[in-house]
């Protein structure tokens, strides 16, 4: 679970960057911001699920790969994003992806 953990810690790093990235661009549309903002949710709910039973640590990582697979397609959808800001979010999107194959 320890490894988890850490896998998790670099994972929530990333949407944590990709939440400020998309916060500060004056191009994001508010329904990616809510969105982003969701994704960043789940990363919490994922952190403290992770230390408990591993069903639930489980589920709450494939919540979380959910709410990243939104996140990108809402990135990828917003045209008034600019390119930093949509590249975190495929950042953290793809880190999410990784930790979940390595489950």
């Amino acid at each position: 679970m320890a490894d988890l953990r850490d896998q998790l810690d670099g994972v929530v790093g990333k949407i944590s960057t990709a939440y400020r990235e998309v916060g500060a661009d004056d191009g994001a549309s508010p329904v990616l911001v809510a969105v982003v903002q969701e994704f960043e949710a789940k990363a919490e709910k994922a952190r403290k699920a992770v230390g408990g039973d591993d069903a639930g640590a489980r589920e709450a990582i494939v919540e979380l790969e959910q709410a990243g697979d939104s996140a990108k397609a809402a990135a990828e959808a917003d045209p008034a994003l600019g390119g930093s800001a949509r590249q975190a979010v495929l950042d953290a999107h793809l880190a999410i992806c990784m930790l979940k194959a390595t489950m």
